[in-house]
């Protein structure tokens, strides 16, 4: 991301103030990533199943697409908000890829505790989400009212 714009790393690491739910979400993020990610490492990749090879077709489609979010991400417009590329079908590519991969991952390594921590995950980025919405609206106003109106949230 460095290699694109040097302010994105910042942008990158950016978490806007959470309230309420969204600060459990937070953490749940947080450890929910790292159980994902450590998991991985103590798992075996299994391929004799149908179920294995499309989930490596999704880890593969998963890695292409965040690779593409941030290079998207590291180009936003003038205002600052990031229309294009991806962002122009979602607001949340990187999420969106996010989830893409490591249900790969879940087919690859054939778990299905893999699996839950997935969607206890994808539900905390949805509060997280929120709050980026909530601190994106503030920012930069009616152009990301109107950005929200004519691109989905996911897909």
């Amino acid at each position: 991301m460095k290699l694109i714009s040097e302010e994105a790393i910042g942008r990158a690491g950016f978490f806007p103030p959470v309230e309420g739910k969204e600060q459990v979400a937070f953490y749940v993020y947080q450890s929910t990533t790292l159980i994902l990610l450590i998991y991985l490492f103590s798992s075996k990749i299994k391929l004799n199943a149908i179920s294995n090879y499309t989930g490596l077709i999704l880890f593969i489609i998963g890695m292409l697409l965040y690779i593409k979010s941030i290079i998207d991400f590291s180009k936003p417009q003038e205002s600052g908000i990031n229309k294009n590329g991806l962002y122009k079908y979602t607001r949340n590519p990187m999420y969106v890829a996010f989830f893409i991969y490591f249900l790969g991952c879940s087919l690859l390594i054939d778990s299905f505790f893999y699996f839950i921590i997935l969607l206890i995950f994808q539900i905390s980025v949805h509060y997280l989400i929120l709050s980026e919405e909530r601190w994106c609206i503030k920012s930069f106003g009616e152009e990301y009212q109107k950005y929200m109106k004519n691109v989905r949230r996911y897909i």
